[in-house]
């Protein structure tokens, strides 16, 4: 069966996004690398373990489950945006699928997370799926047992502020096995398979 994993950037302090969802700063160890540029439909960037990282992650994910607030984040992105691959969208107000260019559709759930992980599960066949956020959607498959690995992307920076991935929680203590650690001067990027 295919495995259900997170991968997401992380400011040392906790923080996902800023307090008005932005992200930038967070995300300069990627722009450069090939592995965005080439998603993004440009040429060029940097070939480097960092962009090797990128390529993995999105080469392995054959859908892709996100909250209505990063669509509506995203949604400003043209017309093939860099997904490639069917993008399941949790939400509580209904709307009708979207094709875009390149593969990526989105399609609107409204029965919550199992039913949104099992329609991104057909939809992947083999591969494997990708919980690509907000900070709350994965805390709730977190929270149902239902990641089976995550890659934090560790950015060297202080936020002070903004959206926290774990966020406080009355959740149980979870344990997580390291699998991977790898570190450049732009980013560390640490990968945990949660322990069952």
């Amino acid at each position: 069966m295919s495995s259900v994993f997170v991968e997401i950037t992380m400011s040392l302090d906790g923080f996902i996004a800023g307090p008005n969802d932005e992200i930038d700063p967070l995300h300069d160890w990627l722009y450069p690398t090939r592995g965005f540029r080439k998603r993004h439909g440009m040429d060029g960037g940097e070939t480097t373990q960092d962009s090797d990282i990128l390529e993995e992650a999105m080469a392995r994910a054959g859908a892709l489950v996100v909250g209505r607030r990063m669509y509506d984040v995203a949604e400003g992105w043209d017309d093939n945006p860099p997904f490639h691959v069917p993008v399941f969208v949790l939400t509580r107000r209904p709307r009708e699928l979207i094709a875009k260019e390149g593969g990526t559709t989105f399609t609107f759930v409204t029965d919550g997370i199992t039913s949104a992980l099992a329609q991104a599960r057909e939809a992947a066949g083999e591969k494997d799926i990708s919980v690509a956020g907000g900070a709350n959607v994965i805390q709730q498959y977190l929270d149902a047992g239902l990641i089976d690995e995550m890659q934090v992307h560790i950015a060297p920076l202080l936020l002070g502020r903004g959206i926290r991935l774990f966020g406080d929680s009355n959740r149980a203590p979870r344990r997580l096995e390291i699998d991977r650690v790898i570190g450049s001067p732009a980013v560390a990027h640490l990968r945990f398979r949660i322990a069952r």
